[in-house]
C-alpha cells in the first residue's frame, strides 16, 4: 500500500481528501502546516507527497526544495490555484512530478497519483521544452537532410480540457499505423503535433521527415517526394532521395497537403496504395514502409466537393482526424506556453530573463492571440531580446499586444444556449474570473453578465 503525505492549511479539505484516497487505496497523512509536515517527512519516507503551494506559514517552492533535499524519490505533486500556473511551472523545474490546479475532480486526483507511482523520479523532473537538445538516437541517420528534417520540437503539457483532449488522441492514435489529418488554424502547431505522434510510436526510431506543399513547386514536386537519377531532366547533376525513401520506415509529415496540384494528388494516391515509388527518370520500383501524417488549415471536404482535392486522396489521408484548438481554446495553458518559449528563447538568444512582469502577464491575458502560438512565440522572443532586466516589462512588447483591438465577436443571439455558455465560461477564464473584466470583453453590462452566470448555474 503506498504511503502519502499530504500537506493543505484547509483541514476540512485536506481531511474529505485523506477519506477518499485511504478508500482508494492510499495509507494517508495529513500536515496542516510546514513546520509539522517537514517533522514527518523527515522521519518517515513517502511514497508519495501531495501538497498546496500556498500555504500562509512557508513559501512553497521552499518546502518542494526540502522535500527533495531530505527524500530525493518521493514524488511530489503540488496543487495550485488557476492564477499560479507560473508558479506551478517554477514547481516542475524544481523537480515536482506534477501538478493540478483546483478545483479537481477525485478522478483526477487519483489518476495523477497513481501516473506518479508508475514513473520513475530521474525521468520526472521537468516539462520538456520546445528547443530543448534532445539526446542523439544512434539509430539516427547523420545523414538526413536538413530541409527536410522535422524540428526536435516537444509539445507542451496543457491543463486545460482542451490540451487534455489532444494529449488523449494522440496517445490513441500513435501505436496504430493510420494515416492522421491534423486540422486547425495558422500557429496552432500542427508539426509539433505530429512530431509527438511519431515519438510515441514505434516508428520512432526512424526519420521524421517533414515537408511543407505549400513551398514546393508544382514542376519539383515529384523529385522531392520521389527522388530522381543523374541527368533525368536538365539539373539533376547527381542522384537525389527523395522525402519517401528519407522516411522509409519512419514518419513522413506533409504540411498544407491541401496547396499540392490534382497531377501531384495522382502521383501521392498511387505511391500510398502500392507502397512503390520510382526516382524521376529510373524504371526501377523502390518499396516504402512509411506512415503519412498531414496537416492543413483550409477545409478539405469544402475542397473535394469543389474538385480541387481527389476524394479518393482524401480518404486515404483522414483515417483518423485531430482538431488543434487554438490558443484562446486553451487559454488556461497561456503561462505554460509562454515560460515554454522564454525557455527556448533564453537558449537561443544567450539570455537568462527569469520571467513576466505582472503587468506583462495581464497584458497576455487580455490580447487574444490571432496567431496562436507561433504569435506568441516570436512575441516573447522579441521581448526577451529586448530586456536587459531579470523580467519582461511592458516596454518590451509590441503594439499590438499593448493595445488590443476589441473582437468583433460578441453574445449576439442569446437564444444559442450552448454558444453563449461557452462564451462566458471562456470570458471568465481570460481574465482570470474578473466579472468586470469579462463583462467589458463580452461587450455585456456586469449585470447581464451576472444572470447570465446565475441563469446557467455556473460553479466557479
Amino acid at each position: 500500500m503506498p504511503n502519502l503525505l499530504i500537506i493543505e492549511d484547509d483541514a476540512a479539505f485536506c481531511q474529505m481528501l485523506q477519506k477518499f484516497l485511504t478508500r482508494h487505496g492510499y495509507e494517508v497523512e495529513t500536515s496542516f502546516t510546514a513546520p509539522d509536515a517537514k517533522e514527518k517527512f523527515g522521519k518517515t519516507d513517502f511514497d508519495l507527497i501531495l501538497t498546496d503551494l500556498r500555504l500562509p506559514d512557508y513559501d512553497g517552492i521552499q518546502l518542494l526544495t526540502d522535500i527533495k533535499e531530505v527524500s530525493p524519490k518521493t514524488q511530489v505533486i503540488v496543487m495550485t490555484g488557476y492564477a499560479e500556473v507560473g508558479t506551478a511551472v517554477n514547481a516542475m523545474k524544481k523537480g515536482a512530478f506534477d501538478y493540478i490546479s483546483k478545483p479537481f475532480t477525485p478522478d483526477e486526483i487519483v489518476m495523477i497519483l497513481d501516473n506518479a507511482l508508475k514513473v520513475e523520479v530521474s525521468m520526472a523532473q521537468t516539462i520538456p521544452t520546445e528547443g530543448e537538445g534532445a539526446k542523439k538516437d544512434p539509430k539516427q541517420n547523420d545523414s538526413k537532410p536538413a530541409s527536410s528534417v522535422g524540428r526536435t520540437n516537444t509539445i507542451v503539457k496543457g491543463v486545460s480540457e482542451a490540451s487534455k483532449k489532444l494529449e488523449d488522441y494522440i496517445k490513441l492514435v500513435a501505436p496504430t499505423d493510420m494515416s492522421v489529418l491534423i486540422t486547425g488554424e495558422s500557429g496552432t502547431g500542427k508539426e509539433v503535433t505530429a512530431k509527438a505522434i511519431h515519438d510515441n510510436s514505434k516508428r520512432k526510431d526512424f526519420n521524421f521527415i517533414a515537408v511543407d506543399c505549400g513551398a514546393i513547386p508544382k514542376e519539383l514536386a515529384t523529385s522531392e517526394f520521389f527522388g530522381h537519377i543523374k541527368g533525368s531532366f536538365t539539373g539533376a547533376v547527381e542522384d537525389k532521395i527523395g522525402n519517401f525513401e528519407a522516411a522509409n520506415k519512419g514518419t513522413l509529415f506533409l504540411d498544407e497537403v491541401g496547396n499540392l496540384s490534382y497531377e501531384n494528388q495522382i502521383q501521392l494516391l498511387r505511391a500510398l496504395q502500392e507502397r512503390k515509388i520510382k526516382r524521376v527518370g529510373s524504371t526501377k520500383e523502390i518499396d516504402v514502409d512509411v506512415r503519412i501524417i498531414t496537416a492543413t488549415n483550409e477545409d478539405l471536404t469544402e475542397a473535394v466537393e469543389k474538385g480541387t482535392f481527389r476524394e479518393d486522396l482524401f480518404h486515404r489521408l483522414n483515417e483518423f482526424s485531430i482538431q488543434i484548438p487554438s490558443l484562446e481554446e486553451r487559454f488556461e495553458d497561456l503561462m505554460l506556453f509562454a515560460e515554454n518559449f522564454l525557455n527556448k528563447a533564453n537558449a537561443s538568444l544567450d539570455k537568462n530573463v527569469d520571467g513576466f512582469s505582472s503587468e506583462v502577464w495581464e497584458a497576455f491575458q487580455q490580447y487574444h492571440w490571432p496567431g496562436n502560438l507561433r504569435e506568441l512565440q516570436n512575441v516573447v522572443k522579441r521581448a526577451v531580446l529586448l530586456t536587459t532586466g531579470d523580467e519582461v516589462q511592458m516596454e518590451a512588447l509590441p503594439r499590438e499586444v499593448l493595445q488590443p483591438q476589441e473582437k468583433t465577436t460578441t453574445i449576439e443571439n442569446f437564444s444559442k444556449s450552448e454558444f453563449e455558455k461557452d462564451r462566458i465560461i471562456k470570458a471568465l477564464k481570460k481574465t482570470n474570473f474578473n466579472k468586470s473584466k469579462a463583462a467589458k470583453l463580452l461587450q455585456v453590462t456586469r449585470k447581464t453578465l451576472y444572470n447570465k452566470i446565475n441563469h446557467y448555474n455556473l460553479d466557479l
